[in-house]
């Protein structure tokens, strides 16, 4: 926009002389569309050099419950460690950099705890066939394998939430602790009147809970997406596609809900078919609605860089945003849509590394220690991956035996838990206390941060 008035405006922003939220209110005056206003600030924010603070060294004493001693003998023998996700196809780095990131903790352990020798093997629950998404059947299969396993007391599972739909019953009536790095949906552990019939207690048939997960659930990411799309884009109107999958549907759900619960007008709410080849007719179709923004549930494997590359054949960025949830903060998702990415919205329940590292403390020193081992900036989840196994490591050295019930009960009743993103408890239900969401902007292929964004008071 070459109007002096928004020029002089941005030197404002520039210089600190105006806060984000006014600037918004100023550029809207001026005529300017508030997705060209946010990209405004985006540019502005990251043209700023900043001076990253320091990173702290990984060590057992610094990480996890203070307090717990770290036993380094082997005596007792050996404990075998598992985690299961997708490795393959477009979760080829999703699942690697989370394998790696388990085996990251496991050194900084020295692959011992509690007397016993650590033995972890990363299981793959997806399929290659069909772009390495989740298999409901091999995860079964896997936790059903890793409970027969005498010398495994813990799971570290899994990345999809459907996923975990097949394997939480199984842990559940072997009494196995089972922790999620990265499954989001409600009906895993909350009451809410959106879950299906008997959720989540249809999962828990023992009756005590045994699963735990490092990350905020939906009601928290997608309540948070819906209020900074209609109260900070000024978005107005939304239509809403999900993959029809567990996770998906559920923040897509939450979205719609909260959205018109702010006043904003749902113009849709469908699924797609993953399987199509194009959907240049969806698109043309949605784009006649005139939405204000396009929000889309759903998982990189289930062909969202195709759908969102037509989208944008249809409306382009400066009309129409784009938003998605967690399942869309990797590179694959990025890589495949191409151009068509830039300026995407993407939220993730927690920081991306980028903003991790520039924190300093023991988030940097974990970001710049996966860098070095997987060449490439790690996956967002892998973070949380690097926790869950903490966690376990602590249990096993509290417990010192290979009791999964003491060890599950350590596990569940974790409280003031130093982890990367900081500081977190888990409640009764086995949810972390922890309610950060990001917002953040694809800029020159790269998923970047812009901010930390919540609910409405």
């Amino acid at each position: 926009m070459s109007d002096p008035r928004y020029s002089a405006l941005i030197e404002k922003l520039r210089s600190g002389d105006v806060s984000r939220r006014t600037f918004l209110v100023r550029a809207a005056a001026l005529g300017v569309s508030p997705f060209v206003a946010q990209a405004a600030i985006f540019g502005v924010a990251h043209a700023q050099d900043a001076t990253p603070a320091a990173a702290t060294e990984l060590t057992p004493e610094n990480i996890g419950v203070e307090g717990i001693p770290h036993v380094t003998d082997t005596s007792k023998g050996i404990i075998n460690l598992y985690s299961s996700w997708p490795m393959t196809g477009a979760s080829e780095q999703i699942g690697g950099d989370s394998a790696e990131s388990v085996q990251f903790a496991l050194d900084v352990y020295g692959s011992v705890a509690g007397g016993f020798e650590l033995v972890y093997e990363a299981l793959d629950d997806g399929i290659a066939a069909n772009n390495g998404s989740w298999d409901a059947a091999k995860e079964a299969e896997n936790a059903t394998m890793v409970v027969n396993d005498p010398d495994a007391v813990a799971y570290i599972a899994t990345y999809n939430s459907g996923a975990a739909e097949a394997s939480i019953p199984i842990t559940n009536e072997a009494g196995m602790a089972m922790i999620s790095p990265a499954n989001t949906a409600v009906q895993l552990t909350k009451d809410s009147p959106s879950n299906p019939e008997g959720y989540p207690e249809v999962l828990y048939q023992s009756g005590v809970r045994n699963y735990m997960r490092l990350v905020p659930a939906d009601d928290i990411q997608g309540g948070a997406s819906a209020n900074y799309a209609y109260n900070t884009l000024g978005a107005q109107s939304a239509y809403v596609l999900h993959d029809n999958q567990t996770y998906g549907l559920g923040v897509a759900s939450v979205f719609r809900d909260t959205f018109e619960g702010f006043g904003g007008e749902i113009l849709g709410f469908e699924a797609f078919d993953a399987n199509a080849p194009e959907y240049q007719a969806l698109m043309t179709k949605i784009a006649s609605f005139g939405p204000a923004l396009v929000y889309l549930g759903a998982i990189v494997n289930l062909n969202a860089s195709k759908l969102l590359q037509d989208m944008r054949l249809q409306m382009s960025a400066d009309q129409v945003a784009f938003m998605g949830p967690d399942g869309l903060i990797n590179q694959a998702f990025i890589d495949g849509a191409g151009e068509a990415a830039e300026g995407a919205y993407i939220t993730f329940g927690g920081l991306p590394p980028s903003e991790l590292e520039s924190m300093g403390g023991t988030g940097a020193a974990w970001v710049q220690g996966m860098r070095e081992r997987v060449g490439h900036e790690p996956d967002a989840y892998s973070v949380y991956a690097f926790d869950c196994a903490v966690v376990t490591l602590q249990a096993i050295d509290a417990v010192g035996s290979k009791d999964r019930a003491a060890i599950l009960d350590h596990m569940f009743n974790t409280t003031d838990f130093r982890g990367l993103l900081g500081t977190f408890s888990f409640d009764d239900n086995g949810d972390t206390t922890s309610s950060t969401i990001s917002l953040n902007v694809v800029s020159d292929g790269q998923i970047t941060f812009q901010e930390v964004i919540g609910l409405a008071e």
